[in-house]
């Protein structure tokens, strides 16, 4: 791909943080397209997400990669190791890292500042939820980063009501080097459809179900079909446990059939197009802890 003007910026930038501080409501704000599937619980967030921004700004033509991260955890499973493998990925190649905690984190991110110790781009400091916040507690907040990463712009926000997320903007636009576009101007993300179809089933499952059900299941899905006037969508669902696909399917199918409807709706919004869904549940014992099963997942580093 060839690309002639010599004035045009583009970078990768990197959203990183704890779990639930909110990374992926801030990714689609950015990116103004809903590519990551948000839920109340942590650890929703499983791959790096790659959403792209084209746009002028200043009368100068840009390209942004923003990546929406798992949240930095201790791994308890290979599941966690390959999670914590896409984030330190990110931030290898970041021009600009997005260091989001919130106005609540009780200054507890060493191991974030440890990962972050892994890139040489340069760190915005986000404080996330200040529209739960007073005035002083905010203050505070900032005066604390300042200090601990003191080369560091610290930005105050609320990203659920869009508080000084055009600031961020700015702040990223500045940091942006000269270069050509990385990717096809008219790519909005580096994922297939595929991959989308199985985050918004796997939302459904963080969203109806509780306790451990969530977090020992995996969607793969196994056909994508486009035709004229519809796309045909075989979805497995993997869980670990017989007693975890009873309370999947639910009595006479019909958590299931909730998964899938309100999946399939979601699917018609984005794909633009009627959804026919399929969904099939398939007990696999022990699937976060084998590695070439996560593989088959699309796990890396395992």
């Amino acid at each position: 791909m060839t690309y002639n003007n010599p004035n045009h910026r583009a970078g990768f930038v990197s959203i990183v943080g704890k779990p639930n501080v909110g990374k992926s409501t801030l990714m689609n704000i950015l990116v103004g397209e809903r590519l990551s599937i948000i839920t109340s619980k942590a650890q929703t967030t499983r791959h790096r997400i790659m959403g792209i921004l084209n746009g002028v700004h200043h009368e100068t033509e840009f390209q942004l990669v923003y990546s929406d991260t798992p949240g930095i955890i201790k791994p308890l499973y290979k599941l966690h190791e390959s999670m914590m493998e896409f984030v330190h990925g990110s931030l290898e190649d970041a021009d600009v890292v997005l260091f989001m905690t919130d106005i609540f984190e009780k200054y507890d991110e060493d191991d974030v500042l440890e990962a972050l110790s892994r890139t040489d781009g340069a760190v915005i400091v986000l404080i996330n939820k200040i529209d739960q916040a007073t005035d002083e507690q905010i203050e505070q907040k900032i005066a604390y980063w300042q200090q601990k990463l003191y080369s560091a712009a610290v930005i105050p926000i609320s990203a659920l009501n869009q508080t000084n997320t055009a600031q961020v903007f700015d702040a990223i636009f500045e940091l942006l080097p000269l270069h050509p576009p990385y990717f096809p101007k008219d790519e909005l993300t580096d994922k297939p459809e595929r991959f989308f179809a199985a985050e918004m089933i796997r939302e459904k499952i963080f969203l109806y179900y509780k306790k451990e059900v969530p977090y020992s299941s995996e969607v793969v899905i196994t056909e994508f079909k486009e035709r004229d006037d519809m796309i045909v969508i075989r979805a497995e669902i993997y869980v670990e446990r017989p007693t975890q696909k009873g309370i999947l399917i639910g009595d006479k199918g019909k958590m299931l059939k909730k998964v899938g409807t309100a999946a399939r709706e979601d699917m018609e919004r984005f794909f633009g197009k009627k959804v026919f869904l399929e969904q099939y549940v398939r007990v696999e014992p022990g699937w976060r802890n084998k590695a070439a099963r996560l593989r088959q997942f699309g796990y890396e580093g395992v």
